[in-house]
């Protein structure tokens, strides 16, 4: 036996994944990083990014740190919980400014706020005192 779809049970069926796509977190899929810089590109000076801080590359949707002097680390800039781009690094925190999201310098953990989970990594090659993204 077969069943014919109606015009109603194909608006249920949109629907209902329309619903279920909406309530997802941001950066749920497996689709890799939300990054869209291209390989190679210099980024900064390692004498840029200050040692217990960072320094936020917008365009690149980048975050590059230092927790511990020469020791450089890089991150999504863009929040995992609601995709708003961070906007300042104090305290040894990254900070969205949208609902109050902070991940640590150190490895892009969560400190606080609704963010669900970490940043995600960036690949970065540091090369004399230059940093680029790998």
């Amino acid at each position: 036996m077969t069943h014919r779809s109606t015009r109603r049970t194909v608006l249920l069926a949109t629907g209902a994944a329309t619903l279920a796509a909406g309530c997802s977190k941001y950066g749920n899929s497996d689709s890799g990083s939300a990054t869209n810089a291209s390989g190679g590109q210099e980024l900064a000076k390692t004498s840029e990014i200050p040692v217990g801080g960072g320094k936020i590359f917008k365009d690149q949707k980048v975050v590059v740190t230092q927790p511990k002097k020469d020791e450089f680390k890089a991150f999504s800039a863009i929040c995992t919980h609601q995709g708003c781009t961070v906007s300042t690094i104090s305290n040894g925190t990254i900070d969205c400014p949208c609902h109050g999201s902070r991940y640590r310098i150190a490895d892009g953990s969560v400190a606080g706020g609704p963010a669900p989970k970490p940043l995600p990594a960036e690949q970065i090659k540091v090369e004399g005192n230059s940093i680029r993204l790998a």
